[in-house]
């Protein structure tokens, strides 16, 4: 299976395909029927393949080395789908013997077993309609609104031991959820092989494995399958930044760092505890961009988002002076990790224009989300951390004391074209003792909800594309436990109700209203009306789509006080309908309102010619839209 020039390229670093050619294959040889087995294990003096087909015995099916490639190969008759296998590798090493599950397997036992499955990926796909259009879906200038799934604890199952549901299970659950909520595209926590369940799938092992925990690689393809035929994207959360350092995993490989660099300085993470990937290596940089396109090409993901890009790009990242070491200009830049994400991103989109990668990015990296022709990394996309930082900061402020943390809501306005920002209120951020959104906010029960709705429609007003994380969309009162469903039961009250439908609302407008979503990534798309009006704690400002007036205006009181003929500056005359008000009763609001609309009279205001003269309610974001 392994030709000269596939050893050429996957040495070069430039084989982006090695999932075809590495792991196991199910074949037929000369008319025998069995299995292809290949592994990269440059150090090794011996590897063989042992598993239930040979009652675990190293000795009886000794691969062979190809050529000087590193890899060893072999055909092994008689076995087929579903025997579980391991390499036996004897390293030149002081002669070390490890045990390894194979990195290119496409199955793994459920952990905590470890051996490795022979599979294969066949598949009858029914997403054409999608796949022919996701550009359009996918597109910079689109509505992107992303529900965030740790799959494990969305939904279980209470009569069954508290299980998860299956790939299959959630399918129509999930779908049903998702349309009725309005969001456009589902992003999955990671879904790769992880041998620990409270790593959410961020330590991965498998980086061509799905997790069995949830069923098999097409019970998985099932899912994004369904997702597609009902028009939901799928993103999926991908690892490239580090790897656990369990016995049967990458660390280690062949006795040698073959994954990870040596030095601990580079090759182990502090905060994790976990392994380095050491991007000089050419085989390295193949076998992860091989991964990516894997999920993209073989489960028709729609998107990547990368995590930790941040640990990536910084030599000395939660590192102390002397415990890392500097780049070959004395900087600590990461050179290695910028080329491999630059050719990351160039070969995805190269390949695949109708998809986007999203970078997890905590730091003011230039350029991360610009062409790599034009300095940049390639993202299609950026978290915007600082803006889920400083606004969450603001709203657990007790509202009398907001006033003095104004910038904290519009700072973001500063840099906010910088990059194709997009707003997440994630996972990260209801965990470890930080508190559930509704939990975070201040006051009494009402006000707690107030202010989510008022954060959530503020999120929406932004120019970005936009994410919440499973739970906060209902209000979820306790912070999100990966081994425990979300509390779906808290929707037999109003308020949960309540937040819900407005969450729908939102999703329903930004998709439908041009200029919500049109411009996000264009300083054409938003302008100030007023940011200033500290103490009374109202911004107002106007979204703008590419139609001549087509404008919406949203104006938000962050304090619990009504405003009443609180005078608001509009581009145009006319009647400017009131398309959302959070302080709505079928929200949870106490109703007060403008009655539908408003017609803007011929009074400046703003330095504009016409104003609205409107009723804002207490801790509450309204949309108007211009008269056409």
């Amino acid at each position: 299976m392994l030709t000269a020039n596939d050893l050429y390229l996957f040495n070069e670093g430039s084989h982006f395909h090695l999932y075809d050619k590495l792991g196991a294959h199910p074949a037929t040889l000369q008319g025998v029927e069995g299995t292809y087995f290949a592994v990269w294990a440059p150090e090794a003096e011996q590897v063989s393949v042992f598993g239930t087909f040979n009652h675990w015995d190293p000795t009886r099916h000794p691969l062979h080395p190809c050529q000087f490639s590193g890899i060893w190969e072999g055909f092994v008759p008689g076995v087929g789908v579903g025997a579980l296998y391991k390499f036996h590798i004897r390293s030149r090493h002081h002669g070390s013997v490890l045990i390894k599950t194979d990195p290119f397997a496409r199955l793994n036992e459920i952990p905590p077993k470890s051996a490795s499955v022979v599979w294969n990926l066949d598949y009858t796909w029914q997403d054409s309609n999608w796949m022919h259009t996701r550009a359009r879906h996918n597109a910079l200038d689109a509505p992107i609104s992303i529900y965030e799934v740790h799959l494990g604890s969305w939904m279980r199952v209470p009569g069954e031991g508290n299980r998860s549901l299956s790939y299959r299970e959630a399918a129509p659950k999930l779908i049903e959820y998702v349309q009725r909520l309005g969001f456009t595209h589902v992003e999955f926590l990671p879904l790769m092989d992880h041998p620990f369940f409270g790593s959410w799938g961020y330590q991965t092992t498998g980086y061509f494995a799905p997790s069995g925990n949830y069923g098999t690689p097409q019970d998985l393809m099932y899912l994004i399958d369904q997702l597609h035929q009902h028009d939901i994207g799928v993103i999926l959360d991908w690892v490239p930044s580090h790897f656990p350092t369990d016995e049967h995993g990458l660390g280690r490989f062949d006795g040698s760092h073959l994954f990870e660099h040596a030095d601990p300085r580079q090759g182990l993470h502090p905060d994790w505890g976990t392994a380095v990937f050491n991007y000089s290596r050419n085989e390295v940089r193949s076998f992860l961009i091989s991964s990516a396109l894997f999920w993209l090409e073989q489960y028709h993901a729609d998107g990547l988002r990368v995590d930790a890009v941040a640990s990536m790009l910084y030599l000395d990242y939660s590192r102390k002076e002397g415990e890392w070491i500097p780049n070959r200009h004395g900087g600590r830049e990461n050179l290695e990790a910028i080329t491999f994400l630059r050719q990351l991103n160039e070969e995805i989109y190269r390949r695949h224009p109708d998809v986007q990668t999203f970078a997890e990015e905590s730091t003011s990296w230039p350029s991360v989300s610009r062409p790599t022709y034009a300095g940049g990394l390639g993202f299609g996309m950026k978290w915007d951390m600082g803006w889920m930082h400083d606004t969450l900061e603001y709203m657990a402020l007790d509202p009398v004391y907001r006033k003095h943390h104004h910038r904290n809501l519009t700072f973001r306005m500063l840099y906010a074209f910088q990059e194709n920002f997009l707003l997440p209120l994630s996972h990260d951020e209801v965990v470890h003792g930080k508190g559930s959104l509704l939990g975070k906010m201040p006051g009494d029960d009402w006000q707690k909800f107030a202010n989510l709705r008022a954060l959530f429609g503020y999120m929406y007003a932004q120019a970005a594309k936009k994410l919440i994380f499973m739970g906060g969309e209902i209000g979820q009162w306790r912070e999100w436990a990966h081994d425990d469903s979300i509390d779906w039961n808290l929707l037999q009250y109003q308020p949960h109700q309540g937040l819900q439908r407005w969450v729908a609302d939102l999703n329903h407008l930004y998709r439908t209203e041009p200029a919500l979503h049109e411009f996000d990534f264009d300083p054409r798309g938003f302008e100030w009306i007023d940011c200033q009006d500290v103490d009374a704690g109202v911004i107002s400002l106007l979204r703008h789509g590419r139609t001549p007036q087509q404008h919406i205006a949203v104006v938000c009181n962050f304090t619990p006080v009504p405003r009443l003929q609180y005078r608001v500056g509009v581009p145009q005359g006319g009647y400017w309908k009131e398309l959302l008000n959070s302080d709505a009763s079928m929200y949870g609001g106490t109703g007060l309102g403008n009655l539908g609309g408003l017609s803007a009279e011929p009074i400046p205001a703003h330095d504009r010619t016409h104003s609205l003269a409107m009723t804002l309610p207490p801790l509450s974001v309204l949309f108007f839209k211009a008269p056409s």
